[in-house]
């Protein structure tokens, strides 16, 4: 007996000393801060608006002064794209505004500040209550950084590519010099770069092409930030339910689900069926933290949401859509600077516009700031939509294609919610028995989201709704 208890007891002694953060209730929002706003025209070398491939002006010092309209979005954490020090001159006439070509590590590019300004960045986020993720680069150096030529030894070179059983992870990622993580060197300074920025208050990071980087690293890498109570993002790029659950098992707090991106930008905005949503969400059993894994309609590196439509009020009215939609999930929502007014862009860098704020915009993108704004506030209102589970319902297969269902409860709380991918208002009566819901008498409800003509009534053992057109809403269920 006691042997049997024993692997038990290992499991439950390292869960104990290893304990996981959790983001679960977080709302987080994506800066690209060359992109967003510029606070210190004193740093301004080589900027030139007019070329979306050149630094744009934007800084640590206007993401500070901005904070105050991420909070009134109701974003409770914001993640950086890298404000790394980046290669000094453009490759492929492009500069590293984007910062993913770095050059050290350890300093603040001076387009976006300087390691004060990120202090005081730090500063102003916490006092605010806002969680830091920021952006850590751990496959590559940038194409022209000087520890290329210094440290030749760092980096895959063509022998080991053309030697290589895994040209994902030994082979170079677009071209950049490929960082050989097994080398000691490489593999210490990886890992003190996480410690440097830990220290100056971070409270995430979000790791950028693991699917590129040599998995003994990253799990001690992972190991290191679990211990240190550091909540960790993998972007594994096109990364389905069975890839997050297989990272999560191996120390990731979370990773971007892609495949439900994939599935929302065709059934929201465009004209496929909500099945393929549903069977997305259906795979949510397999995660091992549901509740942490990033759900987004788009970043920086695909196209734009609302440019899923060619009419520009189709994809605002779609966008709204989508947003009511991701702030009803299991999950840790991601909104990606400009995706609250349905900004549009096609390929990177289109989908790297600069950010307009209030002054700047329509009635039209002003309508659509109102619905991200509203259902963020009603998530973070309901503990069931912030941190509920999550059952889908079983709808019969002839109303599939237009109605998912699903309810989200915690503790007392229960909250339903309806998916509707119609051309036009229509109004479903089910029978509860066969969605699989018991639910009580209820007299006709109204959405929780403002502005928004949906109801739900529950009557003779039957479900009714009504239902607007291409929208998402959520309802108090007795």
């Amino acid at each position: 007996m006691l042997k049997s208890l024993l692997p038990t007891l290992l499991l439950a002694s390292v869960a104990g000393a290893q304990t996981a953060p959790s983001f679960e209730g977080e709302v987080i929002y994506q800066v690209m801060p060359d992109r967003f706003f510029d606070g210190d025209p004193g740093n301004n070398a080589g900027v030139n608006r007019g070329d979306p491939r050149a630094w744009h002006g934007g800084d640590l010092a206007g993401l500070t002064q901005k904070l105050p309209y991420v909070q009134k979005l109701g974003a409770t954490a914001l993640w950086l794209t890298p404000v790394y020090r980046q290669q000094a001159v453009n490759s492929f006439d492009t500069a590293a505004y984007h910062g993913y070509w770095p050059a050290d590590f350890r300093q603040v590019d001076p387009h976006f500040g300087s390691l004060a300004t990120f202090d005081t960045f730090m500063k102003t986020a916490k006092e605010a209550g806002m969680k830091v993720v920021l952006d850590q680069v751990i496959n590559h150096f940038g194409y022209e950084a000087p520890a290329v030529r210094q440290h030749p030894e760092w980096f895959n070179g063509k022998a080991q590519c053309d030697a290589s059983q895994d040209r994902d992870v030994d082979c170079p990622l677009a071209g950049l010099p490929d960082l050989r993580q097994s080398v000691p060197a490489v593999r210490q300074q990886l890992l003190e770069n996480a410690d440097f920025w830990r220290a100056r208050g971070v409270d995430g990071f979000r790791y950028d092409a693991i699917k590129h980087v040599e998995r003994p690293f990253l799990l001690d890498l992972l190991k290191k930030d679990r211990a240190a109570g550091t909540w960790t993002l993998g972007e594994w790029y096109d990364a389905d339910a069975g890839t997050v659950a297989e990272w999560q098992k191996q120390g990731f707090d979370s990773l971007f689900l892609f495949s439900l991106q994939a599935a929302m930008r065709g059934s929201v905005m465009g004209t496929s069926s909500l099945v393929n949503v549903r069977e997305v969400l259906r795979r949510s059993n397999e995660l091992a933290r549901p509740g942490e894994v990033a759900l987004f309609l788009d970043n920086h590196d695909v196209p734009r949401f609302a440019q899923g439509s060619f009419f520009e009020d189709e994809g605002q009215a779609r966008t709204k859509y989508g947003l009511r939609a991701l702030l009803t999930l299991k999950g840790v929502p991601v909104l990606y600077q400009g995706t609250e007014i349905a900004m549009r862009g096609g390929a990177d860098p289109d989908n790297r516009r600069d950010m307009r704020f209030e002054a700047q915009w329509t009635p039209a993108e002003r309508a659509v700031y109102d619905v991200a704004r509203d259902a963020i506030a009603v998530r973070k209102a309901s503990a069931a939509l912030s941190r509920g589970e999550q059952t889908l319902l079983e709808v019969p297969d002839r109303q599939a294609d237009d109605l998912l269902l699903l309810t989200r409860e915690q503790g007392t709380q229960r909250v339903l919610v309806a998916w509707h991918g119609g051309l036009k208002r229509q109004t479903y009566s089910l029978k509860l028995s066969t969605l699989g819901l018991k639910a009580n008498a209820q007299d006709v409800t109204r959405t929780l989201f403002a502005g928004q003509d949906a109801k739900v009534s529950v009557k003779g053992g039957y479900l009714h709704l009504s239902l607007p057109p291409k929208d998402a809403a959520a309802f108090v269920l007795r």
